[in-house]
């Protein structure tokens, strides 16, 4: 499997690894912080039991400094999960050279002041893995991760796959990301940040997993509506609880290769099926796209 994957680095002048291939796990709710807390919690208690409490040993405290994780600053994030309207929560690996594992939260009221404000800001929860993961552990052991993640979370919408992760706020990372997302669209560009603001109860897009909710999966005829509209091998509808599902495209994520002719076609399809409710105000974090190349990216699987 691992020779059919890129080897992603991209360095800074100094030779610090901005970017790195890996896989991003993603859940989105349209629920307030303070009812989806303690599915975070539980969340988080099962990535670290399946990747090492001493994978992730930083947290990023209230001025956005890394810090070591001790007692008191785990009593800092449950304070913030259960003690408050909003949380925001960032943990990650100590810097040994490189970013591999990282969890993100970002938890909002959802009253009716803030979706006043901010009509399509959401609770946003995303973890890292790093492609050595998937290589040691095999692709049906990650799957059934994410569907552990996924599990107690109320989402509307998630996805799991192939994503370049790293420092991707950096703008000097921008060329050979350009070039290297077109080339294999299979990799996602993670942005949970400003997606918690803006994706709603869109989609944002075609994954190796990509998770339905409601109201996507209600307008789509439920999991029988929607697997009736996929006929790609290899791709799979699973009913979940709660009236919620998840489609698989194939037994292992695929990153494409458009410069050898592979384009993805169940990612394709997919994609075509879920395009009137598809996210198309892409963020990519700090990095400035034109926006011809949002257009394009956005539209990767679609064109």
């Amino acid at each position: 499997m691992s020779e059919n994957l890129p080897h992603i680095r991209v360095h800074a002048r100094d030779g610090y690894l901005l970017i790195r291939d890996g896989l991003s796990i993603n859940f989105y709710m349209r629920h307030p912080h303070k009812d989806v807390a303690r599915f975070v919690m539980r969340s988080l208690e099962i990535y670290l039991r399946a990747v090492g409490h001493q994978a992730i040993s930083l947290y990023a405290n209230q001025e956005g400094d890394w810090q070591l994780l001790d007692d008191s600053k785990w009593e800092e994030i449950h304070h913030k999960l259960f003690e408050r309207d909003c949380g925001f929560i960032h943990l990650r690996n100590a810097s040994n050279g490189e970013l591999r594992y990282q969890f993100d939260y970002y938890g909002k009221p959802l009253d009716a002041e803030s979706l006043e404000e901010d009509p399509e800001e959401i609770c946003a929860v995303s973890f890292w893995l790093p492609t050595e993961y998937l290589e040691e552990h095999g692709p049906s052991r990650v799957r059934e991760l994410a569907l552990e993640l996924a599990a107690p979370l109320p989402f509307c919408s998630g996805h799991a796959g192939l994503s370049f992760i790293g420092e991707i706020d950096v703008s000097t990372v921008l060329p050979p990301v350009d070039e290297l997302c077109f080339r294999h669209p299979g990799f996602d560009i993670p942005d949970i940040d400003r997606l918690s603001w803006t994706l709603g109860t869109r989609v944002r897009g075609a994954h190796w997993l990509t998770f339905l909710g409601q109201p996507v999966l209600g307008e789509l005829g439920g999991a029988s509506g929607l697997h009736s509209r996929l006929a790609a091998p290899g791709t799979t509808v699973q009913e979940m609880e709660s009236e919620r599902a998840v489609v698989t495209l194939g037994k292992a994520p695929e990153a494409g290769d458009t410069e050898h002719g592979q384009f993805l076609p169940a990612y394709r399809e997919l994609a075509r099926v879920l395009e009137p409710w598809l996210y198309t105000r892409m963020p990519i974090r700090s990095i400035d796209f034109p926006p011809e190349a949002v257009r394009r990216w956005e539209r990767r699987f679609l064109d």
